[in-house]
């Protein structure tokens, strides 16, 4: 591909990637997916693909820096490790750097408690109704079932120091 009409098709690509790239990081699968919706009439194989492998070796797109992007995020805004798992799976993300960046930096048993304690009022002593409901929130944000009960047991720890 290099005549001018190629190069023009190629240079349109790499403009929309880089778009889209500017806003925000977009995994390699996401990328691709916007750019087939954008341009359905080229092949992903022969003219998308290299367009977006060339961003990746000139450090525009990072599924690396996207993960740890996705990830504090999620994290900040009171998600578990399982359904930023999920989410991440869903755009295309590898299982193994899925795990490296997961659990990086987060302590998920302290995140687990923060969004515990944030999210209900924790002062009394829970009732199993109580207990109950929390453990449920605290699943459907995503936090392992383990981490879910050394948020429970801090809860109960704090209860008896006061």
């Amino acid at each position: 591909m290099t005549d001018p009409a190629s190069t023009a098709i190629l240079t349109s690509v790499r403009l929309a990637a880089m778009d889209l790239l500017a806003r925000r990081e977009h995994s390699f699968a996401e990328l691709q997916d916007k750019l087939r919706t954008r341009f359905p009439e080229l092949d992903a194989t022969t003219v998308l693909q290299p367009v977006l492998e060339r961003l990746c070796q000139e450090g525009l797109q990072s599924d690396t820096r996207f993960t740890e992007a996705y990830v504090h995020y999620r994290a900040s805004r009171g998600m578990g490790p399982a359904r930023i798992a999920q989410e991440l799976r869903q755009k295309g993300i590898a299982r193994e750097l899925l795990r490296e960046q997961l659990y990086a930096e987060i302590d998920w048993d302290e995140r687990c408690h923060e969004v515990l304690v944030r999210k209900f009022a924790v002062t009394a002593k829970p009732t199993a109704a109580e207990r109950a409901k929390w453990m449920r929130f605290l699943a459907q944000r995503g936090f392992e079932s383990e981490q879910v009960r050394a948020a429970l047991r801090r809860v109960d720890a704090d209860d008896r120091s006061n």
